[in-house]
């Protein structure tokens, strides 16, 4: 069935168009299933799943005047920048709602170098009805009759409102719905997401767009496999491994990048061919560990190869390297500005510059750097840029009060959750209009960085950037961070877990997680348990590395309802068996360097309905109120586990039943009951809740 829209979409659309069709017996009950209802809005979907990043060389058609015509990458004037089709038809009713919209971004655009091609890949479409639809809305590009439905399947194209932005090279750049306003089985009075207009704008300005790829409800186009014997064109360099290396390593392996050696050249690719091959067999490059098995949750920054890019970049490694025609190689990365946010309003740098050695390794260093704003500020967007990249692991920024500058023991306590990050190749915040985060007046910004010497010596002096919003948001972005400082791991255990979780105190909107472990560190995993007890797995990591300290950002924001619990489980490898490990036979605590450990799962998250502000007293940027709720609801949890009896009073002897052999009191009862009599400040033997409050003074 070439070009052929299929029957169940038209009769999902009747559903909004007063079509009556008969859907089931009328005595038969309506059965709505989880995942199967009729309404259908677009969906991010992962980039090079959905052919974004391949090449397209050339598109040819016959117009409505039986004209040919074609695009070609290696034959375009310089004032075109970038082609935009989108498919359409004349008796999809989805397509014709979108025309106009089609027609206004034509409009729009042109004068900026974009060419629009609008395809029609239903056959029984009339040249007359097409015609009809471009007077009516005054369309000025280009339209084709794909009566063979040879465009719409040499592009990928799934349904009748599929579009797709290409650049004047050929590269595919996005691909997916023009916006939400309409779907299946629904329509809204304005969009809500604007993709195809949002990437234009990011691809014109010389950014990636933040949604490459979306799924495109419309009729859906049940387009026939390619006829028996059409050749193939054989993977090269230039038409396709040159952009799968562009878009998921040369962020890091390019001149002057994060990466140990460039990849910006075949010669590049040639001569690290072997390294490439492993890392990308062993899946440990691109850097991305969520298992991509969990279901119902997509993240944003996702950087892994798709299994198509995969298997193409490995078969061309294993099948002789071919270059292929130079033309059609992918333009160049654009060569990156001083700052990736923009033009910042602020730019902080540590107060010395910190030498590294050139061998061994480096405890953690902390200092601290004045803000000496005389004003409350709103970031939205915020950078970290070493000057020495080699050395920098990764940078943590907490907002520690208003004091001097210097070097610092600080008072930051991970927590309260951090302000800024920076891991290689991830070293940006930018958020959306109307989120931002608070940065208080006078501020101190504790810089905790982690250097690694990397065979020679020399110095950083790392540098933050913020870029302030005009306005306070709708949404302030806060960070918390959910850990157990009590984790004691036992020498050798090669398979440990420990655990710790935080009760939601009301409604939260979660935009990301950032998971981190030191170098014992093996897999950590976040779940959200109900107050029915049923359990959901957010985000599952399997393969733990220290060495990339990643977060995991939604695509679609989780909203997280009152009572829910937040609970992160992190595994440990403390045996001979890990490398890494610089002491099997230590029992392993909670501590700041790496020969210590962390489990702490941090979550970045907004609370909506809160004024932006509302907990100004707080002179942490970092968490807030809403964090200081969290953490107080932590310290219930863990008076609760030492309430053995259940009585609402804590004893001396359940307090060293519950935490005599933990942490900084294993083998000091003195300590413990020293720490007892000052919680119990009436002095009756019993701590209660209101008395543990004080735990944080200990």
């Amino acid at each position: 069935m070439r070009g052929r829209s299929s029957l169940l979409a038209v009769i999902l659309i009747a559903c909004q168009t007063g079509m009556t069709l008969v859907a089931a017996r009328a005595d038969e009950p309506a059965k709505t299933e989880a995942g199967n209802s009729l309404r259908e809005a677009p969906r991010v979907l992962k980039p090079g799943d959905h052919g974004v990043g391949r090449h397209v060389g050339r598109v040819e058609w016959t117009d409505l005047d039986g004209k040919n015509q074609r695009w070609d990458a290696n034959d375009r004037p310089d004032s075109d920048k970038l082609l935009v089709v989108a498919m359409t038809s004349s008796t999809c009713p989805l397509s014709r709602r979108y025309f106009p919209v089609l027609s206004r971004l034509e409009a729009e655009n042109r004068a900026s170098g974009v060419r629009f091609l609008l395809v029609a890949p239903t056959a029984t479409d009339a040249a007359v009805a097409l015609r009809e639809m471009i007077a009516e809305h005054s369309y000025a590009g280009w339209l084709a009759k794909d009566d063979t439905g040879s465009i719409a399947r040499q592009l990928g194209a799934t349904s009748t409102t599929d579009t797709f932005v290409v650049d004047r090279r050929g590269t595919l750049l996005y691909h997916g719905a023009v916006d939400d306003q309409y779907g299946l089985g629904y329509s809204r009075d304005a969009a809500r997401q604007r993709y195809l207009s949002d990437a234009l704008k990011a691809i014109l300005a010389g950014q990636r767009p933040l949604v490459a790829a979306t799924a495109a409800p419309g009729c859906t186009l049940d387009l026939d496999e390619p006829p028996a014997g059409t050749k193939v064109a054989e993977v090269t360099y230039h038409n396709r491994v040159s952009r799968i290396v562009q878009n998921h390593c040369q962020e890091c392996h390019r001149d002057g990048g994060l990466g140990p050696f460039s990849l910006a050249t075949l010669a590049d690719l040639k001569s690290h061919r072997g390294m490439v091959k492993q890392v990308v067999e062993r899946r440990t490059m691109p850097p991305w560990f969520a298992d991509s098995a969990t279901p119902g949750h997509r993240f944003s920054n996702d950087r892994s190869l798709s299994d198509a890019d995969r298997r193409d970049l490995l078969a061309w490694l294993d099948g002789g390297l071919p270059e292929g025609n130079v033309a059609d190689a992918p333009a160049p990365l654009p060569t990156p500005g001083e700052w990736q946010i923009g033009k910042p309003d602020l730019v902080v740098q540590l107060p010395r510059a910190v030498s590294v050695p050139a061998e061994g390794t480096m405890p953690y260093q902390n200092l601290i750097v004045s803000t000496n704003l005389d004003e409350e500020r709103w970031v939205q967007a915020m950078e970290i840029r070493p000057t020495a990249r080699e050395v920098v692991h990764h940078v943590l920024v907490f907002v520690v009060g208003a004091r001097g500058a210097g070097e610092g023991g600080g008072d930051a306590d991970e927590r309260r959750g951090f302000f800024a990050a920076y891991v290689p190749g991830n070293s940006t915040f930018i958020y959306p209009d109307g989120f931002a985060k608070r940065l208080p007046r006078n501020a101190r910004l504790l810089f905790q960085m982690h250097y690694t010497p990397a065979g020679k010596a020399t110095q950083d002096q790392t540098q933050l950037a913020l870029r302030f919003s005009s306005q306070p948001p709708q949404h302030e972005v806060k960070t918390v961070g959910i850990a157990n400082t009590r984790l004691r791991i036992p020498p050798h255990a090669e398979n440990h877990a420990e655990k710790a979780d935080l009760r939601v105190p009301h409604d939260a909107v979660i935009l990301g997680f950032m998971p981190h472990m030191h170098v014992r560190g093996k897999a950590f995993r976040y779940d959200l348990r109900s107050t029915d007890g049923k359990v959901e797995t957010l985000l599952n990591i399997p393969r733990y590395d220290f060495n990339w300290q990643l977060q995991y950002r939604f695509v679609e924001p989780l909203t997280v309802s009152a009572g829910k619990t937040i609970e992160v489980t992190g595994w440990f490898d403390n045996s001979e068996k890990n490398p890494a490990n610089p002491d099997p036979d230590k029992t392993v605590r909670w501590g700041p360097q790496t020969f210590d450990e962390m489990l702490l799962g941090y979550v970045e998250y907004y609370v909506p309905g809160e004024k932006p502000g509302a907990d100004a007293n707080d002179s942490s940027g970092n968490g807030g109120g809403f964090a200081q709720r969290l953490r107080n609801l932590a310290n219930d949890s863990l008076f609760r586990r030492a309430d053995a009896n259940r009585d609402g009073h804590m004893s001396l002897d359940e307090a060293r039943k519950a935490f005599g052999n933990q942490g900084r009191y294993e083998g000091k009862p003195e300590l413990l009951e020293r720490h007892f009599r000052f919680l119990d400040k009436d002095a009756d033997g019993q701590v209660t809740p209101a008395e543990f409050e004080k735990v944080r003074d200990l």
